[in-house]
């Protein structure tokens, strides 16, 4: 779901680009360096949330905390999660799509199962599928919370395959997360496709097709069906 159907990365800059608009607490630094650590921390509390240690609320607090620090001031939890409501605010009406991926979904529709395998709240992640208008592209979804495990662990996956009625070597798995997508779906047997929109350097030397880019159905569908047109095969 996020960063490869919803735009996380890119609906969380512009909701910190407004907050910083009445809020020169978070202006001690560029926006994209904000960006960049507010990206941090959020991916260094979610295994925790995800593991029940700690609350997505005290998470989305503490985020605001430290990232308040990082700008060079210090805030208490009250003015924390005052900050952290803002930004939510803005986020939520921010919402949007990858670009081209509705299109992509839309010529997929009817030809195979679309499932969406994703590591979040239940209500988070349907609420996106509403707002963003997708529900009837997607077949179904699978999400952490509601099944009570988390990607990379193969049961989540093994749960998608029942739910698409299908077998590993049946199964593509497309998405943005090395760790959690590529790793997770190679190591029950399905074909990984890494969404490489931001041109990272695969931290393995598996042999994996990549895309940057959902702006070319044919090109995505090419790379689905296990072609290289157009794409990178890391080797």
């Amino acid at each position: 779901m996020d960063d490869t159907i919803f735009d996380h990365s890119l609906t969380c800059r512009r909701a910190l680009a407004r907050l910083r608009r009445t809020e020169a607490r978070l202006r001690g630094r560029s926006l994209d360096v904000v960006w960049h650590e507010y990206s941090r921390l959020l991916d260094v509390v979610q295994p925790d949330v995800l593991a029940g240690r700690i609350t997505i609320q005290a998470a989305r607090v503490e985020r605001f905390r430290q990232l308040a620090r990082f700008c060079g001031t210090e805030v208490t939890p009250e003015e924390a999660a005052g900050l952290s409501r803002q930004y939510r605010a803005h986020y939520q009406k921010l919402r949007r799509t990858v670009p081209g991926v509705r299109r992509v979904l839309e010529r997929l529709r009817g030809r195979t199962v679309v499932g969406v395998v994703t590591n979040n709240e239940v209500a988070e992640q349907e609420r996106k599928l509403d707002h963003l208008h997708l529900r009837p592209l997607i077949d179904f979804m699978v999400v952490s919370e509601g099944v009570g495990v988390a990607k990379p662990d193969p049961g989540i996956f093994l749960l998608a395959l029942e739910k698409a009625e299908a077998r590993p070597e049946e199964a593509v798995m497309i998405g943005d997360s090395w760790r959690s997508d590529v790793t997770g779906a190679r190591n029950v047997g399905i074909r990984p496709v890494w969404f490489n929109r931001f041109h990272l350097a695969p931290p393995d030397p598996w042999p994996v097709l990549e895309i940057d880019s959902f702006r070319s159905p044919t090109r995505t569908e090419s790379v689905l069906a296990g072609t290289r047109p157009g794409c990178s095969d890391r080797t």
